[in-house]
């Protein structure tokens, strides 16, 4: 069972995790892999509503995916996209990442690569991790505005639809943890943390919450 404390918790660091970006038209679109097919659904209805002419998804696979996604994140959002009334030209597959940094950068690449002029890109990712996602575009492709959006659900409908919210809570405890470690390492820019945020944080770690974080100095 998880604690009514812990949902609270859960609760700060989800809602920190907003950026409050109204989606616009874009360059393009990137929609970060992962084991939320979500991600998908949310690019291609920005699609549908005329956003961007192309879209990026990227990833391959990871723990949480290996099984659930065996073809890689990529193309299966990619699939799904279709289903959804994407057309396949419109969709790039960048089937390589297996971390936000690498999403980041191998979709630059493969932007560049097929010379497609880009100035901004709505950048799509789960609920919970639009910050991060954000901190670490900005750093590592500053030359171009970033536009954050993600599936519009509360934290309790959302670890409804993965099925398991422990795995949500840990996410968010792993996702929090790296804004702030991730920074001084070069990865992404400087957030600033509120009090109440950094104390909920600490206290899902001390209740258990640690399945996500990363080894640290």
């Amino acid at each position: 069972m998880i604690s009514a404390r812990a949902w609270a918790d859960a609760q700060l660091l989800w809602d920190f995790q907003q950026m409050g970006h109204e989606p616009r038209s874009c360059s393009v679109a990137v929609g970060l892999g992962s084991h939320d097919l979500g991600v998908a659904d949310t690019t291609a209805d920005l699609y549908c509503r005329g956003m961007f002419p192309l879209i990026v998804f990227t990833g391959a696979t990871s723990r949480t995916t290996r099984d659930r996604m065996p073809r890689g994140e990529a193309e299966h959002y990619r699939e799904r996209a279709m289903e959804l009334g994407v057309p396949e030209q419109a969709i790039l597959v960048e089937p390589k990442a297996r971390n936000t940094g690498e999403n980041i950068r191998f979709s630059r690449t493969l932007l560049e690569e097929r010379h497609v002029p880009v100035s901004s890109v709505l950048l799509v990712s789960k609920p919970y991790e639009e910050r991060r996602s954000y901190a670490t575009a900005c750093k590592l492709w500053p030359e171009v505005e970033w536009v954050c959006a993600s599936t519009s659900m509360a934290l309790p409908e959302y670890a409804d639809s993965i099925g398991d919210a422990r795995l949500v809570l840990d996410m968010l405890v792993g996702t929090q943890q790296r804004l702030a470690v991730y920074p001084r390492q070069g990865f992404m820019i400087e957030q600033q943390i509120p009090r109440d945020v950094t104390a909920a944080y600490e206290r899902l770690r001390a209740e258990g919450f640690t399945n996500r974080l990363v080894p640290t100095p």
